[in-house]
C-alpha cells in the first residue's frame, strides 16, 4: 500500500507494556457523554438496584447504543451533574439476560429479516461491542448495526502518544483476537476484512502474521510507524474503498477482543485497558479498569503533587479532562497527563533548543542521536504568521495543503477553502504539531469544517423552500385554471 507523510513523534512518557490492574473503586462516576456518544436516555430510577451489565442509559441517536453498568451496586442519579454515580460496588453479577434492552419480538424479526447473523449484531450492540465500530470514512460516525459495509478494517495499531497500544492488548489473547476475527467474518458474505499490521520485523508480529495466514478473507496490510497513517479514512483512501460504494467499517484491537467476548462468551463489554502516559506520570503504564473508574483515584496513583493537565485520548487529538468530569468515559484508551506550565517563553523560538524534539532541522537537537522529548503545556514564543515552509504539507496524510487552506481561512475564503478540500482533513493535528509559527491549524480546520457544513445546510433548507413554493403558486394557478 503507497502511503505519504506521516510523523514517528517521539515524547517521553511512553507506558511500558506491563498491566497495572486498579483496585476495586467504591463508586463508579459514569459520564453520559463520550467523543461520539450522548446518553440521554436514563433506564434507571434513583435508589435503584442494579446488576453487572444492565443497561443505564441509551443514546438515541446512535441506534440506541447502550451504557452499560461495570459493577452491581445501588444508582445514585441527583449528587453529581451529568453522571449516573454507582454506590456500594462490589457483587460481581454478570447479567442473566444476553440480549439486555432488546424483545424476543425484535429478536424474532431480525432473526426471520436476517438470519444468525442479524442476531449476532444485536448481540455486539446489547452487550457493548458495537461501540468499538466507526465508519472509516467518517470516524465520529457509528456504522449502521444491520447495515451491510463494503470492507471492514482492523487495525492493531495505535501510533498517537499516548494511547493503549495493539501489541498490549493482545498479551496472551492472540486466540481471543483470531476468534473475534472469524466472528466478524461470519457478519459478512464476501466483503474482505484488511487487517493491518506493522511493517516490522518481531517475533510477536511474526506470530500474528503466521495465525492470519490461513484466512483467505483476511487481507494483511503492512504500514511504517508513523503517526496518522494508521487513521482509517487514510486507510480505506489508500486501498480504494470509496465512500459513494457504501460504508466502510473499522475497528482496533481491544473492539475484535470485545467482539469475541460479546458472541463467545455472552458477556458485556465493560472492562477497558487503559494507557496512562506521558511527561506528568512517574511510572507511565497500561491499566486493566472499567468505565466511570475516578479520575481522582488515576490522578492520586499515577502522579505527584506537581499541577498537572489530564487529557482523555491521544496528545495530539485527546480533549482535557475537566473538573466537572470525575469518572472515565466510555470511550477513553488513554489518559495522557503533562506538566502544568503555562508561562510562555520570551522569543522562544530563538532559543538553541538542544533539549527539543522538532520536525524543522534548525535546533541543536539534530546533532543528537535521537530523544524523547518531555513535553509540558508550555507555549513557546508567540504565536506568528505563515511562513510557508510546507512542513505540514510534507506530514499530512491526508495529501492537502494545510498552509494553503490555512491562508484561505485567515482571508475568509471559505468558498476556497472547500474547493482546496479541507474536508478531506481527517484531524491527527500533525499539522499544527510541526507547525514552527504554533498556528492551531487542527482547530482552524475544525471550525471550518462545521461552518461549511452549517452554510451548505442552509442552502439547502432554501432550496427546499423556494421549491416548496414553486409548487404552492403552480397548484394555486391550477386552481384558477381549472375554477
Amino acid at each position: 500500500m503507497k502511503s505519504r507523510g506521516g510523523y514517528n513523534i517521539l515524547l517521553a512518557g511512553k507506558p511500558d507494556p506491563h498491566v497495572t490492574v486498579m483496585p476495586m473503586p467504591k463508586k463508579l462516576y459514569l459520564p453520559l457523554k463520550s467523543q461520539r456518544f450522548a446518553f440521554t436516555d436514563i433506564c434507571v430510577s434513583h435508589g435503584e438496584q442494579i446488576n453487572k451489565g444492565d443497561t443505564l442509559a441509551k443514546d438515541p441517536n446512535n441506534y440506541e447504543i447502550p451504557l452499560l453498568a461495570p459493577l452491581s451496586g445501588t444508582i445514585d442519579l441527583h449528587s453529581i451533574e451529568g453522571h449516573i454515580v454507582l454506590e456500594n460496588t462490589g457483587t460481581l453479577y454478570d447479567h442473566k439476560d444476553d440480549h439486555a434492552g432488546i424483545t424476543n419480538k425484535d429478536r424474532q424479526h431480525i432473526v426471520e429479516e436476517m438470519g444468525a447473523g442479524g442476531d449476532k449484531r444485536l448481540k455486539l450492540l446489547s452487550l457493548g461491542a458495537w461501540q468499538f465500530f466507526r465508519d472509516a470514512h467518517d470516524t465520529l460516525k457509528l456504522p449502521d448495526p444491520l447495515g451491510t459495509p463494503q470492507a471492514i478494517i482492523v487495525s492493531t495499531l495505535a501510533l498517537e502518544p499516548f494511547l493503549a497500544r495493539g501489541d498490549v492488548q493482545l498479551q496472551n489473547r492472540l486466540l481471543q483476537f483470531t476468534r473475534g476475527l472469524e466472528h466478524l467474518q461470519s457478519l459478512l458474505e464476501y466483503q474482505p476484512i484488511y487487517l493491518v499490521l506493522p511493517k516490522i520485523a518481531s517475533g510477536f508480529a511474526d506470530r500474528v502474521r503466521q495465525q492470519i495466514r490461513g484466512y483467505a478473507w483476511a487481507k494483511i496490510i503492512e504500514i511504517p510507524l508513523k503517526y496518522s497513517l494508521n487513521h482509517p479514512s487514510i486507510l480505506a483512501r489508500s486501498l480504494g474503498l470509496k465512500s459513494a460504494d457504501g460504508p466502510v467499517w473499522s475497528i482496533r484491537t481491544e473492539g475484535v477482543l470485545a467482539v469475541d467476548r460479546a458472541l463467545t462468551l455472552e458477556k458485556p463489554c465493560t472492562v477497558r485497558l487503559v494507557s496512562v502516559a506521558g511527561p506528568g506520570v512517574a511510572l507511565p503504564t497500561h491499566i486493566k479498569t472499567m468505565t466511570g473508574y475516578p479520575i481522582e483515584a488515576i490522578r492520586k496513583l499515577c502522579t505527584g503533587n506537581e499541577p498537572v493537565r489530564m487529557i482523555t485520548g491521544g496528545m495530539l487529538t485527546g480533549e482535557t479532562i475537566g473538573d466537572d468530569v470525575m469518572g472515565l468515559e466510555t470511550e477513553c484508551l488513554g489518559v495522557t497527563v503533562l506538566k502544568e506550565h503555562t508561562e510562555r517563553e520570551f522569543l522562544g523560538f530563538m532559543r538553541p533548543g538542544s533539549d527539543r524534539e522538532s520536525y524543522a532541522p534548525c535546533f541543536l537537537s539534530v546533532v543528537r542521536t535521537k530523544f524523547r522529548e518531555p513535553l509540558n503545556t508550555a507555549v513557546r514564543g508567540e504565536g506568528r504568521p505563515c511562513i510557508s515552509c510546507n512542513f505540514c504539507e510534507e506530514v499530512c496524510p491526508a495529501r492537502i495543503m494545510p498552509h494553503l487552506i490555512h491562508k484561505y481561512l485567515y482571508g475568509d475564503l471559505l468558498e476556497e477553502a472547500d474547493q482546496a478540500r479541507v474536508d478531506l482533513c481527517v484531524q491527527c493535528g500533525l499539522c499544527s504539531f510541526v507547525c514552527p509559527s504554533k498556528i492551531e491549524l487542527r482547530q482552524q480546520f475544525s471550525d471550518a469544517l462545521e461552518q461549511i457544513a452549517e452554510e451548505k445546510e442552509q442552502i439547502r433548507l432554501e432550496e427546499v423552500r423556494q421549491q416548496k413554493l414553486r409548487e404552492e403558486e403552480e397548484q394555486r394557478k391550477s386552481v384558477q385554471e381549472n375554477g
